[in-house]
């Protein structure tokens, strides 16, 4: 789902054709069912591995290299390559951003400075701050290795989706980190940022239990809209469905 930071943070389905703006169908009825599938590199109907790719194409493509989940392996700044030399300095050698979200816990996380707020949406985090802003992914990469010794590095889905959470001073919590930065980042430090980004989701039911929609156990489903966080859809009866998840399905979707 493409996202707009405004409060409420408003959900746009990117259709082949078209788009639709999900904030519209809260309370309203909506039925997902599974066409086919189409991988996101060869457009063909293979079955999906990971990432919207089939098998073979996720294990080819330089946006499944393992620098894109392990940022500190990026080698683009030492002219060495992975996949794809061009595509991986392009996406590595530019600004990335360090920073800690909070969703269903204070994380530690990396992003290109391009993504933000982007990917603290899709996280369903409440609220964000930067702690350094560094010139490639590698830089990123080893400060948040050193970082995630004193604080997590993962989102518990359900906690963020059932709103179990509580506000955290995040300013507070970064001057307690930078001492644990490595030496070569902290001149990066964003000192003088020091202003939480706090973002509002629009949910008029969270749900107490949850069940995940699987689209390969069940390929058709129907329920109320009553919210959308991070990238889930939730319905009245706790059902969510991760949008993102399930990239390279092809999906009809009735309202």
């Amino acid at each position: 789902m493409i996202t707009e930071n405004a409060s409420p943070v408003q959900y746009y389905l990117d259709l082949e054709n078209d788009f639709l703006n999900l904030n519209q169908l809260l309370d309203r009825t909506v039925e997902i069912s599974f066409k086919k599938y189409q991988c996101l590199s060869c457009g063909k109907d293979k079955k999906i591995f990971r990432q919207g790719f089939c098998y073979d194409c996720f294990y080819k493509m330089p946006q499944t290299g393992d620098w894109i989940m392990r940022p500190e392996l990026s080698k683009a700044h030492l002219n060495i390559e992975d996949r794809d030399l061009a595509y991986e300095k392009a996406a590595q050698l530019q600004a990335h951003i360090v920073y800690l979200a909070n969703s269903s816990n204070v994380k530690v996380g990396v992003t290109r400075k391009s993504q933000l707020p982007t990917r603290w949406i899709d996280q369903g985090a409440h609220e964000a701050i930067e702690i350094i802003e560094v010139p490639n992914r590698y830089l990123a990469g080893i400060a948040e290795i050193a970082l995630k010794e004193h604080v997590s590095d993962k989102t518990n889905w359900r906690k963020m989706l059932t709103n179990n959470v509580i506000d955290v001073d995040l300013n507070k919590e970064k001057e307690k980190l930078y001492p644990f930065l490595p030496n070569e980042v902290k001149p990066y430090y964003l000192e003088n940022k020091s202003k939480e980004t706090e973002i509002d989701f629009p949910v008029n039911q969270y749900p107490t239990k949850i069940k995940s929609l699987n689209l390969d156990k069940t390929p058709a489903y129907q329920g109320k809209l009553k919210g959308i966080k991070g990238q889930y859809l939730i319905f009245e009866n706790g059902t969510v469905f991760n949008v993102r998840n399930w990239e390279g399905y092809v999906v009809e979707f009735n309202i």
